[in-house]
């Protein structure tokens, strides 16, 4: 009789609490449906010496169940947290990973803004440093002030010239909503500067970026949520995107602040036309597809990116961010569930293609970029 596939997926743990558990119980049952041994562990789990692993998986009424496991033959990383004994295990050669270490947000965005094959879609972008906002509304009438590690549209002001005044809109750590005028750049520059100090999550900067017009509905933010996956067949495809459509009045479009999803089509047609609408998606698809390429020559095998993409006002799409360990919630708020189903298939069908061809013993992943 042969045996199962073993795959091993690398996540953050303490106790039997573990990082987005729904998610993983999904992904693990999703692995046991297609005939796979899935486990989750961490790296206080993994014993080098026997060669086994402590592994978790879900159990039938909740919560989670250990024992020993033998060594995968792929792991799949959704570790989002990058603390030192992390980082020993992901540089430590013992695991074939089906997804390389990834870089910063900043410099993800530098990489792909000097790449002549993807810079058309990359809103001007810097560190914030004293000085770069007032330098920035000199040429845009609208700025983001995001953190270059934040996740959930936390800490991101945004920045709007009102005739002479600006206005400044945005949520704090907590997603408590910010909304305030003041009369003149200089007064941004030190808003800013105070928001920068008390909104910092851990040790990261700040980037200061182009604004685009994304209200394709009046005072609302609405952008595209576009997931990208390898296939079984290692192929890259797009699973699918829809359009978050933020709260009225919102600074973002994210579902933790109460945004919504919707069908990209739908909304696409409604607000360009028939026409126009198709010649959006597949510029989004374009992108998409030239972007994991870009991003996979510079880290190593990858297989799967979430991107965030601006539709402007004109028709335009932008990349706003590119996240190598997406969630993928946008298509169950959305109803899709087939769409949402195969989302979390997709990363076991790639590991699971990874550990039949065995490739990982002939492909040396590149280290992480600094």
């Amino acid at each position: 009789m042969r045996q199962k596939q073993v795959i091993g997926i690398l996540t953050w743990r303490e106790g039997q609490r573990f990082s987005e558990p729904d998610y993983l119980r999904r992904l693990v049952k999703a692995g046991w449906k297609l005939g796979a041994e899935v486990y989750l562990f961490s790296h206080q789990d993994v014993n080098t010496k026997e060669r086994k692993i402590k592994g978790f998986t879900p159990k039938a009424g909740g919560g989670w169940e250990s024992k020993w496991f033998p060594w995968p033959e792929v792991v799949i990383d959704r570790y989002r947290r990058r603390v030192p004994q992390y980082m020993r295990l992901r540089h430590s050669g013992l695991f074939d990973f089906a997804n390389s270490p990834f870089s910063k947000k900043w410099r993800v965005t530098k990489l792909l803004a000097e790449d002549q094959r993807v810079s058309r879609w990359v809103p001007e972008t810097h560190v914030y440093k004293k000085g770069k906002v007032m330098a920035m509304l000199r040429r845009h009438p609208l700025l983001y002030i995001k953190p270059g590690n934040g996740t959930g549209g936390r800490s991101i002001l945004k920045v709007a010239a009102v005739g002479k005044q600006y206005q400044l809109q945005g949520r704090d750590k907590q997603y408590g909503k910010h909304n305030i005028r003041v009369e003149n750049a200089v007064a941004v520059e030190n808003w800013v500067k105070r928001w920068v100090t008390k909104q910092r999550i851990s040790d990261g900067n700040f980037l200061v970026q182009q604004g685009l017009d994304l209200a394709l509905i009046p005072n609302r933010v609405a952008d595209v949520r576009l997931l990208i996956q390898k296939n079984e067949e290692g192929v890259w495809d797009v699973t699918g995107c829809a359009v978050r459509m933020g709260t009225s009045g919102s600074a973002t479009s994210n579902l933790h602040g109460g945004g919504k999803a919707i069908s990209f089509p739908q909304f696409m047609v409604k607000r360009f036309g028939e026409e126009s609408a198709p010649r959006i998606q597949r510029e989004c698809h374009t992108m998409a597809h030239q972007i994991a390429q870009t991003l996979e020559e510079k880290f190593g095998r990858m297989m799967e990116f979430g991107l965030d993409i601006g539709v402007d006002v004109s028709g335009r799409a932008w990349l706003i961010e590119v996240n190598p360990k997406p969630g993928r919630e946008v298509f169950r708020q959305m109803g899709d569930r087939k769409t949402y189903e195969l989302a979390i298939e997709r990363p076991i069908q790639f590991a699971l293609q990874l550990a039949k061809a065995g490739s990982g013993k002939q492909e040396k992943q590149r280290k992480e970029v600094v």
